[in-house]
């Protein structure tokens, strides 16, 4: 089972001088395409699902199709929310499967972009999730990047970024040193003794908004002053978008079906390019063995009914079952009640967590603490729990 935690693969990368492969995914062709190009060059990859991208599907489903790839490839794969728009969706998306995750504050004042990316930090570190955080702003310029990115380029300053890192407790640090979102008109000027100064004060994996558009030796030179992750789409976008151009000259009466034939394998190709130019090529076996297997907690509830119990398991299975789902780390809540009438045990509980952490963070929650000293312990008999750990 290759879904790893994207901590411990990020640090390989940065530990050995290469990236991962961020690449934002917008269909099942680009989410194919990804995998199958991670796994012929043997590469950790990262599957992005970007806020900014929702209006084209429904991140509810496809994350779901992520999760089902990640965990049947060969190779190590995370999978991360980009560009979040508040901790609300943050939230979801770990519920859902991210096991990464970036609140994007970065067009916010120093002191407001560190409390909310602090929050979102605290919040994803009790489920076990790494953090991107980003200082600085990496504006668009061509295409849907100035749309979903508009404003002017702020670079990232030294001077802050250490009092960042260590105020929000991020995991990477996404820096603004002269990419952009998007398109852009000639080669990138990149700003590498900032970059420099950025990894010398940070000492964390540094992250590249806006990969799109630069040649190997900027890449080369990214990856040797601390970039162990660049986040890409413009030019799988692009590439598709000619694949489909090209198909609709030749057959301009051709179905859908017809005019995506090509996009798979010019989005792979794509993949397959940077991968290698990146420095990620050939090292699944290593960084499989570095990383942590990113494996689901099963929590496990079997009760009886209290003779003097004044609640009915109804409304209390209801009320148990509403506040875990708002639980950060909690993925999904089974109530049940026995087929047979006399079984040991009457009831069940079945609480899957994101990671051993979330199940750790559970035992404190407040609210849920609240609720089994009111409302559940008073009415039930004949407990046992046991806690269950995916299998690899």
């Amino acid at each position: 089972m290759p879904l790893v935690n994207m901590r411990d693969m990020l640090y390989h990368a940065y530990d050995n001088n290469y990236a991962v492969g961020a690449f934002d995914l917008v269909s099942l062709d680009f989410l194919e395409a990804v995998i199958s190009a991670a796994e012929i060059c043997r590469s950790a990859v990262i599957l992005s699902i970007a806020e900014p991208h929702f209006e084209h599907y429904d991140f509810e489903l496809l994350l779901p199709a992520a999760e089902a790839a990640a965990k049947r490839a060969s190779v190590p794969v995370a999978i991360q929310l980009d560009h979040g728009g508040c901790l609300e969706t943050v939230v979801k998306a770990i519920n859902l499967g991210c096991n990464g995750v970036m609140l994007d504050a970065s067009n916010q004042d120093f002191s407001d972009n560190i409390e909310h990316t602090r929050a979102v930090a605290e919040m994803a570190h009790r489920c076990g999730v790494s953090v991107v955080g980003e200082l600085g702003y990496v504006a668009g310029k061509e295409g849907e990047g100035a749309e979903q990115h508009p404003g002017e380029t702020a670079f990232t300053l030294p001077s802050e970024a250490k009092a960042y890192v260590e105020r929000t407790g991020v995991d990477f640090l996404a820096v603004s040193i002269g990419t952009v979102q998007g398109r852009m008109n000639g080669r990138a000027k990149l700003d590498y003794a900032r970059l420099k100064q950025l990894n010398q004060t940070v000492n964390i994996p540094l992250v590249i908004h806006g990969g799109s558009g630069l040649n190997e030796d900027q890449y080369h030179k990214l990856t040797l002053n601390g970039v162990a992750k660049i986040d890409y789409y413009t030019a799988l976008s692009d590439v598709a978008a000619k694949a489909m151009r090209k198909r609709s000259k030749g057959n301009p009466k051709g179905s859908f079906t017809d005019l995506k034939k090509d996009v798979k394998e010019a989005v792979g190709n794509e993949v397959q390019r940077c991968l290698r130019q990146w420095g990620s090529a050939g090292r699944a076996a290593e960084v499989l063995e570095r990383c942590e297997p990113w494996l689901s907690i099963e929590h496990l509830i079997v009760h009886n009914m209290s003779a003097q119990s004044s609640q009915s398991i109804d409304s209390l299975m209801s009320e148990g079952k509403r506040i875990l789902l708002q639980m950060p780390g909690v993925r999904e809540v089974f109530t049940g009640e026995a087929m047979k009438e006399n079984s040991k045990y009457s009831f069940c509980w079945l609480v899957r967590f994101t990671h051993k952490a979330a199940l750790e963070s559970f035992r404190e929650h407040e609210v849920f603490d609240s609720f089994l000293k009111k409302q559940f312990n008073p009415n039930v008999s004949d407990l046992t729990s046991i806690d269950f750990q995916e299998i690899k």
